[in-house]
């Protein structure tokens, strides 16, 4: 099986550089298991039923277990803002000793997200997939550009649909190890501050990756471009500081492409920051062709992940050209995370090297198919 050539792309939100779309091919594993958040003692803020509403605060004196969530459309947060010394280090801000604790739960097939153009500058893409499919989701990606502040009207339009924001933030050319010896520390402390405060007041969650895809060479942090030591530097750096700043609302998501090794793809685990900086796995991975299978396009990755942790899984970015029988291979994907006992998937709705939207009459069935399949094993 041959690879297609990772392509470039056109600006995400009218701010950042590049968006490639590549890569590929072959077999795998499976597993599932939780990474839980700080301890607590101060009190509980406790976030109900997003399917059902908005989401209500309840101030309480033990830790609460979180609320079982309804299909697709649900998200679960458990908020704990336990005491803490503050770090001297750490310009003041209203988190440092007591850091907003939100975890998402971690249920198998109850993720469903999407991106699409014009995010993050309107929620109205998202709102238009939604009428289109008949599918709610749970999760709004966008992309966010280095010195670009936290989206917090986004975000919080994402809380309006009952979803949480997942931003994956780009370092464009800035080098990774200006980064890593905290040459942007005002910036990061800052972005880390306004997601707290998105925290404490909505109690939702955030997911966050960092420069994605590093084991692919189209970025340049990628994989030929700096070295996985300094990747891994960066990503601790930032995580470090997130949570120096009491922002332990975040759900660390560590993306990586799927292992395509004829086009210069290899296997993750060189980039691995080590399990207590992840929280979560993302996989990104498209289908081109006919041929391809889940087994086949995210097998040897799921695999390679199952080797250096259990942390759950997200298919992070996918898609499938229409010339790849489209509605057949979303049927594939919903089956192959059912398989692999994965989280979910995040549609990437938008015409870039292929055009990935869904938009024929049989790839919109096949994804309302995959949606009730959700429903059905919903906790």
């Amino acid at each position: 099986m041959t690879a297609m050539p990772p392509g470039s792309e056109g600006p995400r939100n009218g701010r950042t550089a590049t968006r490639h779309r590549g890569a590929i091919v072959d077999d795998g594993s499976h597993g599932l298991a939780a990474r839980t958040g700080t301890a607590a003692r101060a009190f509980t803020r406790r976030v109900v039923n997003l399917w059902q509403g908005r989401p209500t605060l309840a101030t309480v004196g033990s830790v609460a277990a979180a609320i079982g969530v309804a299909a697709i459309t649900a998200v679960t947060i458990q908020a704990v803002i336990p005491d803490r010394p503050a770090a001297t280090t750490v310009p003041a801000n209203p988190f440092r000793g007591r850091p907003v604790v939100i975890t998402l739960p971690i249920h198998p097939e109850s993720y469903l997200g999407v991106y699409a153009d014009n995010i993050p500058h309107s929620y109205a893409p998202i709102e238009a997939f939604t009428a289109t499919t008949h599918v709610h989701t749970n999760i709004a990606l966008y992309y966010s550009g280095w010195n670009e502040p936290f989206q917090m009207s986004f975000a919080m339009q994402a809380v309006a649909h009952d979803a949480v924001p997942l931003v994956q933030i780009e370092p464009g050319i800035t080098k990774l190890t200006a980064i890593a010896v905290g040459d942007y520390d005002a910036y990061l402390e800052s972005y880390a501050n306004a997601v707290a405060s998105f925290g404490a007041r909505t109690g939702r969650g955030v997911i966050i990756g960092f420069a994605h895809e590093p084991n692919g060479p189209w970025y340049r942090w990628g994989s030929g471009h700096v070295t996985p030591a300094t990747w891994i530097a960066a990503w601790r750096h930032i995580v470090d500081i997130f949570r120096r700043q009491g922002a332990d609302n975040v759900t660390w998501l560590w993306t990586v492409n799927i292992i395509a090794k004829q086009r210069g793809v290899p296997s993750p685990a060189r980039w691995w920051p080590g399990s207590s900086y992840v929280t979560w796995v993302g996989i990104d991975g498209y289908y081109y062709k006919q041929s391809w299978t889940f087994a086949s396009l995210f097998g040897p990755t799921i695999k390679a992940v199952r080797a250096l942790t259990l942390d759950p899984i997200l298919i992070s970015e996918t898609g499938a050209a229409p010339i790849a029988n489209q509605s057949a291979k979303i049927a594939d994907i919903f089956a192959g995370i059912h398989l692999y006992g994965l989280l979910g998937l995040v549609w990437f709705d938008a015409d870039r090297s292929r055009d990935w939207r869904v938009s024929s009459q049989a790839a919109v069935a096949a994804f309302r198919r995959g949606a009730e399949t959700y429903k059905a094993a919903a906790p």
